[in-house]
């Protein structure tokens, strides 16, 4: 049997679950107070569609009971929406409306008058006439109503925009008197900041810079303002000095920097600034990008052009078609021609800049016929037609393969079929392509019937034909022209120098040297540059001694002329236009620093490799034939830039045919 345990008697049995609670009766909302006629009104501007539509607005101000504090700021947003609309021409308005009219009826309406009106009116006449009506009705302003109205800080800021606007300096400095004058304005710093602004678009950067040292507290504005306008200038000397000092670097002062050294010939320190701006985390532009690529361009720097293009990729800019076209320049004046194609038809947008940069980029590479091709394929496409930068590609193309015929016919076709008229450039690409093919007085000819004045390229490509083709009577006249186009230009008188020694008249070459002597001008030194594996690139001078490898480079390179020697090679000594001994000369052409940097690439690449060198100067006729042999009997390629064009040598052969 089985005995059940008696229940303890004072066990109890569990609670049962208890209800969720009942939740409290629904509240109702609060009630909110109704919007304000004020801001009714105000948000009726903001939305406004149309002139008439805020007519309607202005009414309702008028007459509906708005609280008279209000109504300076309805009336200042009235001012504003109504300068942003896309009004018609004041003479298709009723006088009445016209808008300037209608903007100061509206300020009329206010008595006494308002300063934050008057400053709203101000803005809305510098956003909406003519630069210098500002200054009109600022001085109306001062008239209305006895002279009575103040004027607030905010008022000076479209007088110095509108002096920027206009140009005028006149107008700058008014606006900083006035600002003086009526109140002392000129210490406020966003005023401080405009009139730097007004100084700078009239071209007077030390009144600018007057006003940046008188302020007692600087913002970024302020710098970078400074920095900007230097570097527009050219004066990197200076950018550099205000850059340093900034307590904080902004996007624009990087940017201006970058581009500042790319545009005045300085790519080494465009490319060392673009570095620090990415490394301290700045936001890569359109703008910085572009810079850097310009610098790469320059320089020939073959892996900088790399890294630049990962930082455009990287930075969301690999479709941006201004920065492919900026990228397929790039790689071409780097020598890789190749690589630019790539990048070229990679591009999903093109447009006639990305066509002119991949035309021109052929042309100076020699391969005339493929920048010809391609000008044919985007005629053929209805959404890009040329433009006078393509005509200069397809001129030069013809020019570097001598192809006359065919140059002709695109000269005319420019202006016939596509109502482009040639300018000065134009007509240079044309008088270097008869010159080069030794129709040196057709080349006078078509500058003597040219419809533009002839600039100093034109001049300067004849005079590059009469060297070619030693007629001294035609490089006179081109010197002659020279010398008043470019007093200063060196290379004209060594050009118009060299020209007659070759065709050894040295009474005349002597009197051109006095010429040079009187004027105190000295000769730009021969320089190229060579890019090592890890990217550091190396300058070398004409006889240059300041390499830390010099001996081994000039040692190696007296073997390399030895080798050549067993394979025929005679120096070309005539590319030495010095009156002295053929042993001297001999000695010149050794140390000319396209072969200096040749014998370092060797030294440290070896044979077998690609050696790409970019001079700032002509290669001569011995460097040419250097660079020839050399390339065939050390089974190397050698690319070399100089101001003219891409020579491509490979098996003893240069791409330029001869013709350079």
């Amino acid at each position: 049997m089985v005995h059940l345990a008696p229940r303890h008697p004072t066990a109890r049995l569990p609670a049962p679950p208890q209800p969720p609670p009942r939740p409290p009766p629904d509240l109702p909302l609060p009630l909110l107070p109704p919007p304000s006629l004020t801001s009714l009104l105000l948000a009726a501007v903001a939305s406004s569609p149309s002139l008439p539509h805020l007519h309607h607005i202005h009414a309702l101000v008028v007459r509906l009971p708005v609280p008279k504090t209000s109504v300076p700021l309805i009336l200042s947003r009235l001012l504003r929406r109504l300068a942003a609309l896309p009004l018609p021409l004041p003479l298709q308005l009723p006088p009445a409306r016209a808008p300037l009219r209608y903007a100061a009826a509206v300020f009329n309406s206010l008595s006494p008058p308002d300063p934050f009106l008057a400053t709203a009116l101000l803005r809305f006449c510098h956003i909406t006439q003519p630069p210098l009506e500002t200054f009109r009705l600022f001085s109306w302003l001062r008239r209305a109503r006895g002279g009575e109205l103040p004027f607030l800080p905010f008022a000076f800021s479209p007088l110095a925009k509108s002096a920027a606007a206009a140009r005028s300096l006149t107008a700058a400095a008014a606006a900083h008197a006035v600002s003086i004058l009526l109140g002392g304005f000129d210490k406020r710093r966003f005023v401080e900041n405009s009139l730097m602004g007004a100084y700078v678009a009239c071209g007077d950067v030390g009144a600018a810079r007057k006003v940046f040292d008188d302020m007692i507290v600087k913002d970024e504005i302020s710098w970078t303002s400074i920095v900007v306008a230097y570097s527009k200038r050219g004066d990197m000397g200076s950018a550099e000095e205000v850059f340093v000092q900034c307590p904080v670097k902004d996007m624009v002062a990087w940017t201006a920097m970058v581009t500042g050294y790319a545009q005045n010939a300085m790519p080494v320190k465009a490319l060392e600034v673009f570095e620090q701006m990415a490394a301290e985390g700045m936001a890569i532009d359109e703008v910085s990008l572009t810079g850097a690529i310009s610098a790469c361009a320059q320089l020939g720097a073959v892996r900088r052009a790399s890294w630049v293009q990962e930082i455009a990729e990287q930075n969301g800019f690999g479709r941006n078609v201004v920065v492919g076209s900026g990228l397929v320049d790039m790689y071409a004046k780097c020598g890789l021609i190749d690589e630019a194609c790539r990048v070229f038809e990679g591009m999903k947008e093109k447009n006639v800049y990305t066509y002119s940069s991949m035309i021109v980029g052929l042309a100076s590479h020699g391969r005339a016929n493929d920048a010809i091709a391609l000008f044919n394929d985007m005629l053929s496409r209805a959404d890009v037609k040329p433009n006078h930068v393509t005509f200069i590609g397809v001129l030069a193309a013809c020019s570097h393969a001598g192809m006359v015929r065919e140059g002709r016919f695109y000269f005319a076709q420019m202006k016939d079929r596509y109502g482009i008229l040639p300018s000065a450039d134009h007509y240079a690409c044309m008088v270097d392509l008869l010159g080069r093919a030794g129709l040196v007085i057709e080349a006078l000819d078509l500058v003597k019937s040219m419809t533009v004045e002839p600039h100093g390229a034109v001049w300067g490509a004849l005079l590059g034909a009469c060297r070619i083709h030693r007629n001294t009577e035609v490089a006179k006249v081109a010197a002659k022209h020279l010398f008043k186009l470019e007093p200063e230009g060196i290379g004209n008188y060594v050009l118009l120098s060299n020209t007659l020694a070759s065709a050894g008249e040295w009474d005349e070459v002597s009197k051109v040297r006095k010429l040079m002597r009187n004027r105190r001008l000295k000769k730009d030194p021969a320089v190229s540059w060579f890019e090592g594996q890890d990217g550091l690139v190396h300058q070398f001078f004409a006889g240059d001694n300041t390499h830390p490898r010099t001996s081994e480079i000039k040692k190696a390179l007296l073997e390399l002329v030895a080798k050549l020697k067993l394979a025929g090679y005679v120096p070309h000594l005539s590319s030495i236009v010095y009156d002295v001994s053929e042993q001297e000369k001999e000695r010149l052409l050794m140390g000319h620093s396209e072969k200096l940097a040749l014998s370092f690439g060797l030294l440290i690449l070896g044979s077998g490799t690609t050696i790409r060198i970019v001079k700032n100067l002509r290669i001569c006729e011995d460097c040419h034939l250097f660079m020839c042999l050399v390339s065939k009997v050390e089974s190397i390629n050698i690319i070399v830039r100089d101001n003219m064009r891409f020579h491509h040598f490979n098996d003893g052969e240069c791409s330029c045919g001869g013709f350079w």
